[in-house]
């Protein structure tokens, strides 16, 4: 794992270190995100290299790379977590045959991790090794306002909360990139920059 970069230039060093030559703008900027730990928002036309940025990002610290992309109609549980209900059936009806447990017992052992099925968000709220990831939010102009509401909420103070289970902190945060085409206007508690470099 490499450390974060304590300046541009050696934010503009790492980023080459991945073949990525970065303007000095978005090396300033990049570097004041990581510094204070605030997700960075890349705006621009598709196809400028904004996703790519995280990408080049992950490899140079050594991250996982996390990506949620999105699209209309995305919902909170989409981006956080779903059941496994087909598992959780398997479980029921292999309890019935066996003679059946009681029904709070059966439903405290079916809300469980073990029948979670893990999205992005939560993924990255997760501990990883070599440190935390790196979550890139692709493209979050073509979700809605309440989605785009309830993830700023989350990334305000990197937890989710599932009904079930409780709500689950990261232990660090994850690194955000939020990616936008400018397909509606996107807003609020990121580091804002406008990209056009080429891939």
């Amino acid at each position: 794992m490499t450390a974060i970069p304590t300046s541009i230039d050696a934010t503009e060093a790492m980023l080459a270190t991945q073949g990525y030559v970065s303007a000095r703008a978005l090396s300033t900027v990049m570097f004041l995100a990581l510094k204070l730990g605030r997700p960075l928002l890349l705006e621009g036309e598709a196809g400028v290299g904004k996703t790519e940025i995280a990408k080049v990002l992950a490899a140079a610290l050594g991250r996982r790379l996390i990506r949620l992309q999105c699209y209309e109609g995305l919902d909170a549980a989409q981006a956080v977590a779903d059941w496994n209900f087909a598992a959780q059936m398997i479980a029921i009806r292999t309890v019935e045959a066996g003679g059946g447990a009681d029904r709070d017992t059966l439903r405290a052992e079916l809300f469980t991790e073990d029948y979670l099925i893990e999205r992005p968000l939560l993924a990255a709220m997760r501990p990883q090794v070599g440190g935390p990831p790196v979550l890139l939010i692709d493209e979050l102009d073509r979700t809605d306002a309440p989605f785009e509401a309830f993830l700023l909420e989350a990334l305000s103070d990197f937890q989710v909360t599932i009904p079930e289970l409780g709500t689950i902190k990261a232990p660090e945060p994850p690194i955000v990139i939020v990616t936008s085409s400018r397909t509606r206007e996107v807003d609020g508690g990121v580091i804002k920059a406008h990209h056009r470099d080429a891939e």
